[in-house]
């Protein structure tokens, strides 16, 4: 049967993944290997070196293709190493218009690397995206979207989105890491690639550094697989493996840490000392009804300050969690809380922070798939 005819929860587990030829295996083999024997030169069985093909990497690239609906799937060594293989399809003189609520890492290889090359960003707010019709010009070639947004949970219209970079003939890029393909699926709403940072809810078990890009496109997969293979900064056969083992528990997993974050929400938004809860699911949230339209579930991630808006008093409610592990990263299944201002977000400069909602005082939660009534209670206890 073509995997196209599954069920998401039943693609996750079987799509692209067949047994084993030579063993019968049901699991992909690790293939450990740097290169392959040929009968001859060019007779080879499609692989040559392992920079350019492995065949756990195939089976992980054909996965993550048929997950997110699209026709092509390429792995990176890191979610960065994904967005600087996008980034170079870029020349200098060239324009992006960004949303301006993302994450830092994303900004820093804009701004501090590519800069440098001559090309331009312009990170704008998106929660209207008929905003990006105001910012283009003959220049522009790319529009760049997280949604959810990191840290602030702003939701992106991404068919909007998609509709405007069509008529402008601009490469629409989603980064998906925040939902992952078992909530939203940007390619069926008209993204032209979608990013993921495999490290989170692909891989889902804080174990593996990984990155993904998925199109439909054959002449954006053919300049990608030449960027990849070119420059090099790809996954090893045993991350890969890491990456299909975590998707075929992904629906599973996702559904938990949307039980999990919503009542985790709920409970914040109650609380005396909380102020602000950012969580896609509320119905005030903004754009609440376009995430409605465009996801499957609101996930496992919240941000949120305190009435007492202080640094002081978001680093007491830091240090004090016991579940909530001090840490960067996110989409394990263990509860991560971080402090954007000075971790996962530390190189935007200060004044941009604030100007984008992004205090001081901010805490991000990563709930994990752990018991709900043991989080609450370790956020009681460090919230106080």
């Amino acid at each position: 049967m073509d995997h196209k005819n599954y069920k998401l929860d039943t693609k996750l587990i079987h799509a692209g993944v067949s047994p084993d030829p030579t063993t019968g295996a049901i699991m992909t083999p690790i293939y450990q290997t740097s290169t392959y024997v040929q009968a001859g030169p060019g007779d080879h069985k499609g692989y040559e070196y392992a920079r350019t093909q492995n065949p756990t990497r195939t089976v992980l690239q054909n996965a993550l293709a048929a997950i997110e609906n699209g026709k092509y799937g390429l792995c990176f060594g890191s979610g960065m190493a994904a967005t600087d293989a996008v980034l170079r399809l870029l020349m200098p003189g060239d324009e992006v218009i960004v949303s301006n609520d993302l994450y830092g890492g994303t900004y820093r290889i804009m701004t501090k690397v590519f800069a440098h090359y001559g090309i331009k960003f312009h990170f704008i707010g998106m929660q209207d995206a008929h905003n990006i019709t105001r910012h283009i010009n003959a220049q522009t070639k790319m529009v760049w979207i997280e949604t959810p947004t990191n840290p602030l949970l702003n939701v992106i219209d991404i068919a909007a989105s998609a509709a405007i970079s069509k008529k402008h003939n601009l490469i629409l890029v989603c980064d998906n890491t925040f939902a992952s393909p078992y909530l939203q699926n940007p390619l069926d709403l008209g993204a032209d690639i979608v990013l993921h940072s495999a490290t989170k809810y692909l891989g889902g078990h804080s174990d593996v550094v990984h990155g993904a890009l998925i199109m439909n496109d054959a002449g954006l997969e053919e300049r990608l697989r030449f960027v990849q293979n070119s420059c090099g900064a790809v996954p090893g056969p045993h991350d890969c493996w890491l990456v299909l083992r975590g998707i075929k528990t992904l629906h599973v997993r996702m559904q938990r840490h949307c039980e999990n974050g919503e009542a985790v929400a709920r409970y914040l938004h109650a609380h005396p000392k909380v102020d602000k809860v950012y969580w896609v699911g509320f119905e005030h949230h903004p754009n609440h009804d376009i995430a409605k339209k465009q996801m499957r579930g609101f996930g496992g991630m919240i941000s949120f300050t305190l009435k007492d808006d202080n640094m002081d008093a978001a680093v007491a409610v830091l240090k004090k969690t016991q579940l909530f592990a001090l840490a960067e990263s996110l989409g394990g299944v263990e509860s991560l809380i971080g402090h954007p201002a000075t971790m996962t977000h530390g190189s935007i400069p200060r004044e941009q922070r604030i100007a984008n909602g992004l205090s001081d005082s901010l805490i991000r939660l990563s709930v994990g798939i752990e018991d709900i009534n043991d989080l609450i209670e370790d956020l009681e206890q460090a919230i106080g």
